[in-house]
């Protein structure tokens, strides 16, 4: 299904793009490591980068580039204070006596919430599958599979770069931490096709 971008949703595309920019530049300064920074950026970079060169082939609803700006910024949060050191989740944590900074509780939910959208809008607009139960379990079977890659790659940049998995993979003390990041990501991608689903397909036909 081929859709023509409007001059005025193209502009809007420029504008997320620049403030993508933006917080990439806040995010590598005066960072908590910058090895670390790169390894937990270059997700960020690399969608964006993606979707850039695929953007004529392509174009996403803005409704979808919207929803990556946002997990692309929490995710480049993420890279420039760590995710078991956000600042915020900190004070939610001493406020509230929580157990742990939850903020990869966040990412992990976007992992999931985000690329459900992306994938649903291109598996129905290029004509691969049909709108109804067959698509959506295909959408929350990928976004299960992408975050337990993700967890794999975590694991890998741990034993690469020689950062303990505590840093890398931010467990914070929870043996259960991996399966709480599966669960989150799975999570966001049932509330992104079912709940949310109608109010994306409204948006998907807009540019």
């Amino acid at each position: 299904m081929k859709q023509k971008t409007s001059e005025q949703a193209v502009k809007t595309h420029l504008i997320l793009l620049g403030i993508f920019f933006l917080v990439l530049i806040w995010s590598v300064i005066q960072p908590f490591d910058l090895l670390f920074w790169f390894m937990q950026a270059l997700p960020a970079m690399l969608i964006v980068l993606g979707l850039v060169l695929t953007y004529r082939k392509f174009t996403f609803s803005t409704f979808v580039y919207v929803m990556v700006l946002i997990h692309t910024i929490i995710l480049l949060i993420g890279a420039h204070h760590t995710y078991s050191r956000n600042p915020f989740f900190d004070f939610l944590m001493n406020e509230f006596q929580l157990e742990r900074n939850y903020y990869d509780r966040v990412g992990h939910f976007a992992q999931g919430f985000v690329p459900a959208f992306m994938i649903k809008e291109f598996l129905f607009r290029r004509g691969h599958v049909k709108k109804g139960p067959v698509l959506n379990l295909i959408v929350i079977g990928l976004c299960l599979g992408i975050s337990g890659f993700y967890e794999l790659l975590e694991l890998a940049a741990s034993w690469v770069t020689g950062f303990p998995g505590e840093v890398i993979m931010g467990f914070q003390g929870d043996v259960w931490d991996t399966q709480w990041d599966m669960i989150m990501a799975l999570t966001g991608a049932v509330l992104a096709i079912l709940p949310l689903g109608p109010w994306h397909d409204k948006h998907m036909g807009k540019g």
